[in-house]
């Protein structure tokens, strides 16, 4: 090789290792960029919960209260005047609780409270979240160009990949005209959270991985993680909102009166019924895919280790995600165990699920053990 050639080579390499320091450089503002409209995001859903009409709320301890005196009690639209007209801003759903299974309960309506100013913030909170998710999707990209493989090849990737992926089963049940708004205040606070410790402590420079990683399965076994553990969340939003309802609608009836904030905030959340129906339906819907990731990982190991199983802590522990989630599924189609029992077995293996990602990766050492934190 002449000297010329030599040097353009080298040239040429220099050129390629600053365009990837470009790229990363590019998607570390991104994420940055993503975290600052998310967090304006997260004033337009106060917003949208302060300014909400709380003259609207107030279904939950009427239907109760009729229920006690033997009336039937249908939900009442929620109407506002506008322009001389009549807009109907949203139309609760009747339906049984699941604890009780003899009251029915309207749900609320939502965090706009059927108001239309707060309507129009939730709106905008909404528009802010898709403008967030897309500069988010953005960095994730720029991050796998970086280093031309997926993006999720330590716990800092895995998170900013994570969190963009919750946000994005988020708004397609919106897209999909699900009841689902009353979630944006939590979710766009969790993630910020996530974000917040993937940019401060597991943050990891852009690099290659070990050659063992070096597979399609990277792409197949992780994604589906990925895509089941943002799932998964979703479910145990819902799950923990059901307990916080329930509650609420145990102490109205049994003549209790709860406090000002929960009523304001409770009222305008869907029955607990809803939300349980929800959370299981999402989790229901995940659950065979937790599976396929399990036998993904299996038949990945079998080709990097030469063996399929070998009851790594990585290992251990999904199989011990997917027992809780299968134990919820089967506890839902056991009488005794609906409502609040089954709940708790939900919130458990999604604490596993946790647990099997930063509790394994931080405290723990096994094969699965790459790139530390």
């Amino acid at each position: 090789m002449t000297l010329a050639a030599a040097t353009d080579l080298s040239a040429a390499t220099d050129l390629a290792a600053a365009t990837n320091e470009h790229l990363a450089n590019v998607s570390n503002t991104l994420i940055y960029s993503a975290m600052a409209v998310y967090t304006l995001a997260f004033f337009a859903y106060i917003a949208e919960w302060l300014l909400g009409s709380r003259s609207k709320v107030g279904r939950t301890a009427a239907a109760l209260t009729a229920d006690k005196e033997g009336k039937k009690t249908a939900a009442p639209a929620v109407t506002v005047q506008n322009a001389g007209g009549t807009a109907v801003l949203e139309r609760p759903k009747v339906v049984t609780r699941a604890a009780a299974g003899a009251r029915d309960v309207p749900d609320g309506p939502g965090a706009h409270g059927g108001d239309v100013q707060g309507d129009l913030y939730g709106r905008i909170a909404i528009s802010l979240t898709v403008l967030a998710f897309l500069i988010a999707f953005g960095g994730v990209l720029a991050r796998a160009l970086s280093v031309q493989r997926a993006p999720w090849g330590n716990m800092y990737e895995f998170n900013i990949t994570f969190s963009t992926v919750a946000v994005g089963v988020y708004l397609a049940l919106l897209a999909m005209k699900k009841n689902v708004r009353w979630m944006g205040l939590f979710l766009v606070t969790t993630v910020l959270l996530d974000l917040g410790l993937a940019v401060t402590v597991l943050y990891t420079a852009s690099d290659q991985l070990v050659p063992a990683l070096h597979s399609y399965w990277l792409y197949i076994h992780v994604s589906t993680a990925i895509f089941c553990g943002a799932v998964f969340y979703v479910g145990a939003v819902g799950t923990i909102l059901y307990l916080f309802k329930d509650s609420y609608e145990n102490k109205l009836a049994t003549g209790g009166k709860p406090g000002r904030f929960a009523t304001s905030v409770l009222e305008r959340l869907p029955a607990s019924a809803s939300l349980d129906k929800f959370s299981y339906r999402v989790n229901a819907a995940v659950f065979p895919l937790w599976t396929f990731t399990i036998i993904a990982g299996a038949i990945w190991a079998g080709d990097a280790w030469g063996r399929y199983w070998g009851w790594d802590p990585k290992e251990t522990w999904s199989f011990i995600t997917w027992v809780a989630y299968a134990c919820y599924l089967h506890a839902r189609a056991t009488a005794g165990w609906k409502g609040r029992k089954a709940a708790y077995i939900a919130l458990a293996a999604f604490a596993c699920w946790l647990f099997n990602y930063y509790g394994v990766n931080i405290f723990v050492t096994g094969k699965h053990s790459y790139a530390g934190v």
